[in-house]
Parts: C-alpha cells; structure tokens; sequence
C-alpha cells in the first residue's frame, strides 16, 4: 500500500482550519453572550435590584397586632411623556422604556394598594391634537399598566391641559374623560379621605373653570366639616343632606405645591441643585399664590400635602405642623436620579 502525502497534508490542514473555526466560533459567541447578559442587567435586572432595597415605612403608632387597616400608598409625578412636536423617536424610546420598567418593576416588587401620579402625565397635552392625544393615551396606558389588586389614580397638570391663561373646557374635559378626574374630588380608601384638585384653576380670578373648581373645594369642605362634627348635637340639623365621609383628616393631593419662596431650604439627593434651590418660585406659575394657599389649609385642613411640578423633592412645614411633600419627577429626561415616593397611611381621626 502506497502512502499519499498530499492526502496526509489535507487532513492536516482541515483539521487545523476547523479547530481555528471552532475557535472563532466559541469567542463569537461568548462576546455576543457578554452582550446579551449585559444588555439583560441594565435593561431589566438592574430595576429590580435597586428598587428591591425600597421598603414600605412603619407606620407611627401602629402594632402588628394592631387591626386598623393600612393602605399602601406610591406617588410619582410629572411623567411627561413626550409627544409629537419636542419629542425625538429615539428619547422617547429610551426614556419610556425606563419608565416602564421602572414602574413595573416597583409593582411586581413592593404590590402597592393604590398609585398616584401628581400631574403632567403629557409632555405635550397642552398643545395635542384628538390623534395624537389618543396616541399619547395609548401608550401611557401600556407603560403604566397595573393589576386588578392596584388602584391607579391620575392628577391634572400644566402641562396635560396647559396653564391658567391657555386652560379651556375642552381639554379640561378631554382629560376628566380619559382619566376619569374630577377638578375637586374627595377619595376615601380603606378610611383615608384623599383630596384631589386641579390646581391650575385655583386662580382666584373667577373663570369659568377656576369657579366651579372653588365651588367644588367648598363642597369638600362642608364634607370635611360635617365629618368632624359628627358628636356635635347639631349634626343631624346642618349636616342632614351631605354625604357622609371618614372622620379622618384628608391627604390633599395636586400638582402645583403651596406657595413657598424657593426650594433654597429643602434637602436631600432627590432635592434641587444649589444654583436651582437660588431662584425664587413665581406665584401662579411655579407655585400657587399665597391667598390660594391659606384657603386650602383653611377649608381642608389636611394633615399631609403632596405635590409635583418642580421636578425635585422638598418637605416642608406649613404653619408649623403640616407637612408637604413636593414628588420628584419620575422622568430620567427631567432628572438624573427619577424616583418615587411610598407612603402607609392608616386612619387619623380629625
């Protein structure tokens, strides 16, 4: 039997040539693997891992033993999905994206009873056509989807409707449909009354819209009122025809915050920057005027206020003992550090 050197050399070379492929095969695919767990970690696992640290807060005065009724209770604010006109295909899809994932993950995590977004759901509401509100409309509802045991309670803001001077029914009224959002609306879940206004018709110039927005907060109030005085012998005489709510003081919760000069005294990694604590608010623009503010703490008497607008956190005290809570943006396009805020709330008698 004859040897064939050539035969000898092939084999050779072929097995090399396959070693080489299989070689480059293997480091393919282990960087296209790297890609892909890296991809998963900052797409989807890093949410779960950061909002897994977030824990509800012991409420003050209650026992595990302790039967009253805790509502859980998440707020975000100022959304600002972007639109038609100022939004990039790109930044929306980015910025969603976070959103969704963010919020999803917050739910599949911490199973709040009821979410609260504080206004400016749109970017672009103001200023959007039927078509592309409807689409607007469409995609919060994908991204802000929630289970049938989660209660989602939307809130007007500038932005959704637009300010006082460009404010009108018509998308005043789009808005209500949508959300199903009254402009002066009294919540109570699980004995907690929650106030809900539309703080961009609290004017005070007697508009349309700003009056039966007031007309509305007085009806609350009588409510409230009534509420109070349920042991006093003239209840059944003042209070005969209006509905009956918890005796609990209520949680007021808009868009705009209360007046206040700045943010200059506020705190914390979720507050302003030193340059933007500088700057000194605008009534009716940044904040709500002084004369609005007095006569929500006077007519509500909330024990707790929550607010969005500003983009940054704060608390503050108003008349030394009520608290505010301005809710940071939940949009890394409005900040670095998005975030929320929890809150187990338990009835608070008045």
């Amino acid at each position: 039997m004859m040897f064939n050197p050539m035969v000898s050399l092939r084999t050779g070379f072929s097995k090399k040539r396959t070693a080489y492929l299989k070689t480059r095969l293997f480091f393919l695919c282990s960087i296209f693997g790297s890609i892909l767990l890296v991809f998963f970690f900052c797409e989807f696992l890093v949410y779960y891992l950061v909002i897994v640290k977030c824990s509800w807060p012991e409420v003050k005065g209650a026992h595990k033993e302790d039967s009253t009724p805790v509502l859980k209770a998440m707020f975000l604010a100022d959304t600002h999905l972007l639109g038609e006109i100022r939004g990039h295909w790109f930044d929306k899809l980015r910025r969603e994206w976070q959103m969704e994932r963010s919020y999803q993950s917050a739910l599949w995590l911490l199973q709040p009873d009821v979410v609260f977004i504080l206004g400016d759901i749109f970017d672009e509401g103001k200023w959007s056509i039927p078509e592309a509100w409807s689409r607007d409309v469409v995609r919060f509802q994908k991204m802000f989807r929630h289970p049938p045991h989660t209660e989602l309670i939307v809130l007007v803001g500038n932005h959704d409707i637009g300010f006082h001077y460009d404010m009108n029914i018509y998308k005043l009224s789009r808005f209500e449909k949508t959300f199903n959002f009254t402009s002066g609306k009294l919540v109570s879940l699980k004995g907690i009354n929650f106030v809900l206004l539309n703080s961009v018709a609290l004017e005070g110039d007697d508009c349309d819209i700003c009056r039966a927005a007031e007309n509305q907060l007085e009806r609350i109030s009588t409510k409230l009122s009534c509420s109070r005085m349920r042991e006093h012998p003239d209840f059944r005489k003042k209070c005969k025809n209006v509905e009956k709510t918890p005796m609990s003081a209520p949680i007021l919760l808009q868009h705009y915050p209360l007046y206040r000069f700045s943010d200059l005294e506020c705190t914390g990694e979720d507050s302003a920057s030193p340059e933007e604590k500088k700057v000194l608010f605008r009534e009716k623009y940044d904040v709500l005027s002084q004369d609005a503010s007095k006569k929500l703490l006077q007519l509500l008497q909330p024990r707790l206020i929550l607010s969005g607008h500003t983009h940054s956190a704060c608390e503050v005290l108003h008349q030394g003992k009520i608290p505010e809570i301005s809710v940071p943006s939940f949009s890394w396009r409005n900040r670095n550090n998005p975030s929320f805020i929890m809150e187990d709330c338990i009835h608070f008698a008045m």
